[in-house]
């Protein structure tokens, strides 16, 4: 099977690229920059953005044809699209450009979401049906709302076969480009490491961290059984099915690395959810999905990885 993947140069599409090859598939990659970790697969600089603008399909990437499109090309963090919204915008543009490259090749199409379009309903456990496309918490989750709307209307107005998988703070090997793109959870494992401080917003926020090995299990389970057909025009939720307050990862994380924290606490900034936990069932049922690494386990794992590369010396 031959796969396109949009965002590929980051850390969701660089270790699904890399999973897929060694489970003998052919991937190509889309991306604006090129990919700082490998080069097992070819990456085509395409801005899609201007794709979406333009009208005009990047025939270079499309041919061959692609059996599956796999979009994840976003902008991730979801309070920088507070500051800059014109970067939501730009989301919803980005999507419409992998679902016109879907619609023109006739290929199905899985689109990476997120958590975030259940906003902050602080429900003990979220399941697949809870999502309140009435109210956004932010600009980001309005980007994410919006895209699964496009892929939705695509399905039925187009006969496109979609998946959509909902993520949750992903986090592990490939993570840790901080110059790019400052993320919590590597962020503070260089701050800690290096003796500096740190700013966490929200003590007692819960979320449901995912390590990328188990993420990439369900993306890459969603691929095969979407191409075979078996499973169609479905929105699931992947993460771990369990939740972590802030303050816990900060004590695993002083924990894997054998020193202390120097914290400063500050209430939740704008738009951020405070309170997610993911019902994994869905994922269980139609994907035979099982994610094996707790938190405690995969901060331990990408802290090695992280020296094992040099990043912490």
């Amino acid at each position: 099977m031959r796969l396109l993947i949009t965002g590929s140069s980051g850390q969701i599409g660089t270790n699904t690229a890399l999973a897929l090859l060694k489970r003998g598939h052919e991937v190509v990659g889309l991306d604006n920059r090129p990919n700082s970790w490998t080069d097992a697969f070819p990456t085509h600089l395409v801005d899609l953005v201007a794709v979406a603008r333009e009208h005009a399909l990047p025939q270079a990437a499309l041919s061959p044809r692609p059996d599956v499109i796999l979009h994840l090309a976003a902008w991730a963090k979801v309070h920088e699209l507070v500051v800059e919204p014109h970067k939501a915008l730009q989301n919803v543009e980005m999507t419409f450009a992998a679902l016109e490259m879907a619609r023109a090749l006739n290929v199905p199409v899985v689109f990476g979401s997120s958590r975030e379009v259940y906003g902050d309903i602080r429900a003990h456990v979220t399941d697949e049906s809870m999502a309140d496309f009435v109210v956004a918490e932010s600009t980001y989750s309005a980007s994410k709302i919006a895209g699964e709307a496009f892929v939705y209307s695509y399905a039925r107005c187009y006969g496109l076969p979609t998946l959509v998988f909902r993520f949750s703070n992903v986090y592990g090997r490939y993570d840790n480009d901080l110059q790019r793109m400052e993320r919590v959870i590597p962020l503070f494992i260089r701050r800690i490491y290096d003796g500096q401080p740190i700013t966490v917003y929200g003590r007692g926020k819960m979320l449901d961290f995912t390590y990328i090995d188990d993420c990439v299990a369900g993306v890459v389970a969603g691929i095969e059984a979407l191409a075979a057909g078996r499973v169609v025009n479905e929105t699931i939720n992947l993460a771990y099915g369990q939740g972590q307050t802030l303050h816990d990862l900060v004590c695993l994380i002083e924990l894997a690395l054998g020193r202390k924290a120097l914290v400063a606490w500050q209430p939740p900034r704008t738009g951020e959810v405070t309170h997610y936990v993911a019902d994994i069932s869905k994922a269980r049922r139609l994907l035979g999905y099982s994610p094996r690494t707790p938190l405690a386990e995969g901060i331990g794992l990408y802290v090695r990885w992280l020296k094992e590369t040099g990043w912490l010396k």
